[in-house]
């Protein structure tokens, strides 16, 4: 249905097939909001006619101004804050102008994924300009890149649904983000040498997420595998 709008709970069925069977409609209710306001600003820009491809780009723009602002003096850890923000607004409004409008395709799919690693990578770049040591920001993204990566094989290997939601998805990385740098933006206020040491925690925190993570889904992946055969 390529250019029909969707109302909610239709939207919220199709999003559920899309995710594995999670119905947004029985979810937490702070995710359950987030996701009814993807599906209103993506149902807007739908009728606008504005495509998912276009969000998703704009994404990756915002992503990218993170690193670019996270340095500036005083209020720079503020400023990436905010882009992290708005890119994962976008991140979950171009599915939901895909699935709103009936424009899902396996290429998008490809697309949005590749976009977020991207912008996972810009925000690591961030906490490395602030101060975060480099061996450290490399370990974040690498178990998070791993954790994308052994789902992805899981699922062609016959996995039937994404399995686990651990600790260490995609949600947690974008709030690790988010706090981390506006923390480290208050830090700064007080002593400017304190930015460094609470970015620093900050990707410690990531990087502990992501491996636990990345061990409950390697478990759940292991069980599903030996009972599909």
């Amino acid at each position: 249905m390529v250019g029909t709008q969707l109302n909610w709970d239709q939207y919220a069925t199709a999003w559920a097939r899309l995710h594995g069977g999670f119905d947004p409609r029985t979810a937490a209710p702070v995710v359950r909001a987030w996701l009814r306001f993807a599906y209103h600003v993506g149902y807007v820009l739908g009728r606008l006619r504005v495509s998912p491809t276009a969000v998703t780009v704009a994404g990756v723009l915002l992503c990218f101004c993170v690193p670019l602002l996270a340095t500036r003096p005083a209020d720079g850890p503020f400023l990436g804050a905010l882009f992290v923000l708005l890119a994962s607004v976008a991140d979950s409004v171009d599915g939901a102008v895909a699935v709103a409008t009936g424009r899902t395709t396996r290429l998008g799919y490809v697309y949005d994924s590749v976009a977020d690693r991207l912008g996972e990578v810009a925000w690591l770049l961030a906490f490395w300009l602030v101060g975060a040591p480099g061996a450290l920001v490399v370990a974040g993204g690498a178990l998070s890149w791993l954790h994308e990566y052994v789902r992805a094989r899981a699922i062609s290997a016959g996995m039937r649904d994404i399995g686990a939601v651990t600790v260490g998805e995609r949600p947690t990385r974008v709030s690790v983000a988010l706090v981390g740098l506006l923390i480290a933006g208050l830090a700064g206020l007080i002593e400017p040498d304190l930015a460094a040491g609470t970015i620093t925690m900050a990707t410690a925190v990531w990087v502990l997420l992501a491996g636990f993570g990345l061990g409950q889904l390697l478990s759940t992946v292991r069980r599903a595998l030996l009972e599909a055969g």
